[in-house]
Protein backbone atom coordinates (compact mmCIF):
# COMPACT_ATOMS: atom_id res chain seq x y z
CA UNK A 1 0.00 0.00 0.00
CA UNK A 2 1.50 3.61 -1.32
CA UNK A 3 1.03 6.34 0.76
CA UNK A 4 -1.20 9.44 -0.38
CA UNK A 5 0.07 12.52 0.04
CA UNK A 6 -3.48 13.98 0.38
CA UNK A 7 -4.24 12.00 3.09
CA UNK A 8 -1.25 12.09 5.48
CA UNK A 9 -1.15 9.08 8.19
CA UNK A 10 -2.05 9.21 11.25
CA UNK A 11 -0.06 12.20 13.67
CA UNK A 12 2.40 11.65 16.21
CA UNK A 13 0.78 11.61 20.02
CA UNK A 14 1.95 14.89 21.52
CA UNK A 15 4.60 14.40 24.37
CA UNK A 16 4.01 15.45 27.60
CA UNK A 17 6.99 17.84 29.28
CA UNK A 18 8.14 16.27 32.45
CA UNK A 19 8.45 19.73 33.93
CA UNK A 20 5.53 22.11 33.34
CA UNK A 21 6.52 25.56 31.49
CA UNK A 22 7.16 28.45 34.39
CA UNK A 23 5.12 31.47 34.22
CA UNK A 24 7.23 34.36 34.94
CA UNK A 25 5.57 37.71 34.02
CA UNK A 26 9.02 39.94 34.30
CA UNK A 27 8.21 41.57 37.41
CA UNK A 28 10.26 40.95 40.19
CA UNK A 29 7.97 41.04 43.17
CA UNK A 30 4.87 39.27 41.37
CA UNK A 31 7.65 36.28 39.93
CA UNK A 32 8.96 35.62 43.49
CA UNK A 33 5.21 34.85 44.54
CA UNK A 34 4.70 32.91 41.84
CA UNK A 35 7.81 31.37 42.91
CA UNK A 36 6.84 30.65 46.52
CA UNK A 37 3.15 29.31 45.59
CA UNK A 38 5.24 26.73 43.22
CA UNK A 39 7.17 25.31 46.04
CA UNK A 40 4.43 24.33 48.05
CA UNK A 41 4.65 20.78 46.67
CA UNK A 42 7.62 20.38 48.60
CA UNK A 43 6.00 21.80 51.78
CA UNK A 44 4.25 20.39 54.50
CA UNK A 45 0.30 20.86 54.19
CA UNK A 46 0.04 22.85 57.31
CA UNK A 47 2.40 25.78 55.59
CA UNK A 48 0.48 25.97 52.63
CA UNK A 49 -2.21 28.51 54.37
CA UNK A 50 0.36 30.84 55.36
CA UNK A 51 2.11 31.03 51.81
CA UNK A 52 -1.27 31.95 50.41
CA UNK A 53 -1.70 34.63 52.58
CA UNK A 54 1.25 35.93 52.29
CA UNK A 55 1.04 35.85 48.62
CA UNK A 56 -2.14 37.52 48.70
CA UNK A 57 -0.63 40.48 50.98
CA UNK A 58 2.48 40.84 48.32
CA UNK A 59 0.19 40.71 45.00
CA UNK A 60 -2.38 43.46 46.58
CA UNK A 61 0.85 45.62 46.99
CA UNK A 62 2.40 45.24 44.11
CA UNK A 63 -1.00 45.88 42.14
CA UNK A 64 -1.34 48.83 44.74
CA UNK A 65 2.10 50.79 43.99
CA UNK A 66 2.77 52.43 40.94
CA UNK A 67 4.60 50.12 37.96
CA UNK A 68 8.01 50.59 37.95
CA UNK A 69 9.19 50.80 33.95
CA UNK A 70 12.96 49.32 34.92
CA UNK A 71 10.65 45.85 36.28
CA UNK A 72 9.34 44.94 33.08
CA UNK A 73 10.84 42.78 30.79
Amino acid sequence: MTEDPDFPGPEEPETVPSEPERVRTGVTDVDAVITAVEELEERPLEEHVGVFETAHEQLRRALDRPADPADTA
